[in-house]
């Protein structure tokens, strides 16, 4: 009887150590997602920074355009008035 009651005891610690396995490939899997998601996030980040230096490279562009178009005006003023 004594043996029984071991066995017993011996079979539920057996459970709820599986149970603690299971409980730490589901955190496991949880911190995955998490870090997957922080790389996401960062990715996003990545992708509007790019953009960001893509929309300053055209601003200066069109800048650029605009003084171009500044100094022929300049240029005609100045021979008109020769």
């Amino acid at each position: 009887k004594e043996r029984e009651e071991i066995e017993k005891e011996r079979e539920k610690e057996r459970e709820r150590e599986g149970e603690r396995e299971k409980e730490r490939e589901r955190e496991g899997e949880r911190e995955g997602e998490r870090e997957g998601e922080r790389d996401r996030r960062r990715e996003r980040e990545k992708e509007r920074e790019k953009e960001r230096e893509r929309e300053g490279e055209r601003e200066g562009e069109r800048e650029g355009e605009r003084e171009k178009e500044r100094e022929k005006e300049r240029e005609k003023e100045r021979e008109r008035r020769r």
